[in-house]
């Protein structure tokens, strides 16, 4: 049953969560390599999905999963958490939070674009527009105003944010087409993505973290960004008459996470900033991008 004050206060609570990943990867990042902070969140978030599926007596449906429903789950974990995560995490660990994030919400963009070769959709003039708005924003992000050098303040990690937003809309793409309920397909990807994360870490760095700040950082990650996060925001989308406008609560999280960043890293946020954001966020309305997918932020 639908109960707008529900679907608010979920959306709200969702949208908070996600503007404070930002800052929280940061400070993890500090003291945890990327795929340190990867391997504790990726195992987090697992457990907080697992007692999610108890708590709603689905936990039994992880054991009915046919032959192909299992290959799925394994291409998709290999996607998402494992290559996604490792990918946004390595460029939040190049680049200040305040670009990695911003570059980030360009994933809505990344997928009308992919949407066209991938599902066969035709391309449209508003997205066209919404494209050049949002990478013109990116320009103006990674080269931190100064526009007509193309001097990136650095390239490779703005090439992972970028990555990143493209793993997504694949993985997004993808997942749609699965149709078990949601939190037990995220669940399934999750479980069948550990080994390839186990094996990252074993072979790039060491599973064994003693830094006590470092490893709460993560599963502070892995509870509210991999975890608790995509439910909230299933939750409100479900409790909402209609979605299109619970979804426009999606446009406070990056001012907001632009406050968390400030206050809590000390990072002070540049002019170029707010504009590469705007045009950013200017984009996703002229495609509509509000619609924003039940599994998160990206």
């Amino acid at each position: 049953m639908t109960n707008p004050r529900r679907a608010y206060a979920f959306g709200l609570m969702t949208v908070l969560l996600w503007s404070t990943v930002a800052t929280a990867f940061k400070l993890t990042l500090r003291h945890l390599e990327p795929v340190q902070m990867l391997l504790v969140a990726h195992v987090t978030s697992i457990v907080v999905l697992a007692v999610i599926l108890w708590v709603r007596g689905n936990i039994k449906a992880l054991g009915s999963m046919t032959k192909r429903q299992a290959l799925t789950s394994l291409g998709l974990g290999l996607i998402n958490p494992f290559l996604y995560y490792l990918v946004l995490f390595e460029a939040y660990h190049r680049l200040p939070a305040q670009e990695a994030q911003s570059l980030n919400y360009t994933w809505a963009i990344t997928l009308s674009l992919l949407s066209v070769p991938l599902l066969k959709q035709r391309i449209t003039a508003r997205q066209l527009v919404a494209a050049a708005l949002g990478y013109a924003g990116v320009v103006v992000i990674a080269t931190r105003g100064d526009v007509l050098s193309l001097r990136f303040s650095d390239t490779f990690g703005v090439l992972l944010a970028l990555g990143s937003t493209v793993l997504w809309s694949i993985y997004w793409i993808f997942s749609k087409r699965d149709t078990r309920e949601p939190v037990v397909a995220l669940l399934s990807s999750f479980l069948l993505g550990l080994p390839f994360v186990v094996g990252a870490c074993l072979w790039l760095s060491t599973p064994w973290i003693t830094n006590v700040r470092g490893l709460l950082g993560a599963i502070y990650v892995g509870v509210f960004e991999m975890g608790a996060a995509f439910v909230l925001w299933l939750e409100a989308l479900r409790a909402s008459e209609h979605t299109a406008r619970v979804s426009q609560l999606i446009f406070l999280s990056p001012f907001l996470s632009l406050v968390f960043i400030r206050l809590g890293l000390g990072e002070p946020i540049v002019r170029s900033t707010y504009v590469g954001l705007g045009l950013i966020l200017m984009g996703l309305m002229v495609q509509k991008g509000a619609k924003a997918s039940p599994e998160g932020q990206g």
